[in-house]
């Protein structure tokens, strides 16, 4: 009963997010200079054509009366049609978002493999792995997304190295021309996500380090990696799930930097580019996508809490 209980309030507490990230979507869209109408038609449309347009897709309405009536049709799972091309913004999403994941799944695969043992040598001290952590967190936290993925398009555009920049196909076309075409962005990402986990898990592993039943568990003579095993991994688990949610939310709402810079058709460039375009309906669907995406990955995370350590589960109810 407790479970349902707590279901129910997260699912009424990402109900009124959802509709907070839609009303600042939409009016910060409608704030934005330049309507869709005046992007199409360029600025030497008559006023006629303009309002021709502008009617056709309902934008001489109140604002309110818009707002109300996508709210209600994007809730029944219809997210409109994209003015500019006239499809199904629903259809577009779902045929964009294997890329996005694709991409998504290569950067957290790299962010793991390589950011959690780096992280647990560098939090236990062990040789010389705590300076290599202190610098890779360092440096993989200050260089901005932008400037490494134009480095790698750089290296990888003038020499022949395997992977290719741009030419994605669909994974169930040619797996090896879309893996080539999907492992720059995502080792590009990558490298962020190696940052953010050596550096939560490093600081995670030395405060366990230094609670009480590890310094009994120490005293008691038992070998540095018993210790590990049974004492830091799972309670220094827990700030480490929290950082990874965030950073599979972030990826899989699409990553718009390294979409664009790498030219992969995902729903981040569709996004992009229907907002240069002042396209209402996909901006909108693709802002709305990735809040929902970020609210159910942290909300599995937090359930996943009380699996790790069920003294939160406890506390939350008790």
């Amino acid at each position: 009963m407790r479970v349902v209980y707590y279901l129910g309030l997260r699912l009424a507490i990402a109900a009124l997010t959802l509709v907070g990230v839609s009303i600042l979507v939409f009016a910060g869209l409608r704030l934005l200079p330049g309507g869709f109408e005046q992007m199409v038609l360029g600025p030497d449309a008559s006023v006629e054509a303009r309002a021709e347009l502008v009617a056709k897709f309902g934008l001489d309405r109140s604002g309110p009366a818009q707002y109300v009536k996508w709210l209600g049709t994007a809730a029944t799972g219809d997210l409109g049609v994209s003015m500019a091309t006239g499809k199904p913004v629903a259809d577009e999403m779902l045929r964009r978002a294997p890329a996005t994941i694709q991409v998504a799944l290569i950067a957290t695969g790299t962010a793991l493999v390589v950011g959690l043992p780096l992280g647990l040598l560098a939090g236990l001290g062990i040789g010389r792995w705590r300076s290599i952590g202190r610098i890779v967190g360092a440096l993989g936290a200050s260089v901005p997304e932008v400037v490494l993925g134009s480095v790698l398009v750089y290296i990888f555009s003038r020499w022949s190295l395997g992977a290719t920049v741009g030419g994605y196909v669909p994974f169930t076309d040619d797996p090896g021309v879309s893996l080539r075409a999907t492992l720059l962005p995502g080792m590009s990402l990558g490298i962020f996500g190696i940052a953010l986990l050596v550096r939560t898990t490093r600081d995670s592993v030395q405060r366990v380090l230094t609670e009480g039943h590890v310094l009994t568990a120490i005293s008691q003579g038992r070998s540095r990696w018993q210790i590990v095993r049974h004492h830091v991994l799972r309670n220094a688990s827990i700030p480490v799930l929290t950082v990874t949610a965030t950073y599979i939310g972030y990826l899989l709402g699409g990553a718009l930097i390294a979409e664009i810079l790498f030219s992969v058709p995902g729903i981040g460039l569709y996004v992009y580019s229907a907002l240069g375009n002042r396209d209402y309906a996909v901006v909108q669907a693709g802002v709305l996508l990735a809040a929902a995406v970020f609210i159910a990955v942290n909300t599995l995370a937090d359930l996943g809490y009380a699996v790790l350590d069920p003294r939160i589960d406890a506390r939350r109810h008790g």
